[in-house]
């Protein structure tokens, strides 16, 4: 995963698989645009650095938007884009299961020049948030914590310890990836499966 810097992740990719260095990675798909994109946030002022194999903008040393790269499309990744207001109808969920970012979508040259100015507003929109240390304020209730790591933790201490110290989205994630399986036997071994994870303190998407 790269960690270096912004120019190795569009020189060789993000690093988070197989296709790492390679002209098949998704990020010389999109090699023009996420240019662009990272051009645009920096000219907000935001400070650069690299988070989770991908370039993130900080608003002391607070995360504000991260520039990311899927197979059909890449996109500006407003970590709190829920508490934006949208004039101009172009951000979408991250996933089904993402309460907060919100993600204005970049699928080709033409996007990224009619969107360049509600991007534009959007991140001075999201710096004013950090600054005034808004916090977005989830709907509904905590998911519940599956029986099988429920089961798991009591059986274990230290692995109930170490959950309860992780980060409430780290937790989530966790709660989330085992809860996902339909079937009990599946959801054990993803029990097992995050159990390293939980352990060493990482949500389940970190490596």
């Amino acid at each position: 995963m790269i960690k270096s810097s912004v120019d190795a992740y569009l020189r060789d990719g993000c690093g988070r698989c197989a296709k790492f260095q390679t002209p098949a990675c998704k990020v010389h798909r999109w090699g023009k645009e996420l240019a662009a994109l990272r051009e645009l946030v920096l000219a907000s002022g935001l400070t650069e650095t690299v988070k989770w194999g991908h370039p993130c903008y900080t608003f002391d040393g607070k995360n504000v938007v991260m520039v990311v790269a899927f197979k059909e499309f890449c996109a500006l990744s407003f970590l709190k884009g829920a508490a934006l207001v949208d004039a101009h109808g172009v951000l979408e969920p991250a996933g089904p299961s993402s309460r907060f970012a919100r993600l204005l979508k970049i699928r080709s040259p033409a996007d990224l020049m009619t969107r360049r100015r509600a991007a534009t507003q959007l991140l001075a929109q999201a710096i004013e948030v950090e600054r005034a240390g808004i916090e977005v304020i989830p709907t509904g209730g905590a998911e519940p914590v599956p029986d099988e790591l429920a089961q798991a933790m009591a059986k274990n201490t230290t692995l109930r310890r170490a959950f309860e110290a992780l980060t409430p989205g780290r937790r989530r994630s966790h709660i989330l990836h085992v809860g996902g399986a339909k079937q009990s036997e599946t959801r054990a071994r993803r029990v097992e499966k995050c159990t390293p994870g939980i352990l060493a303190g990482r949500g389940f998407n970190e490596r």
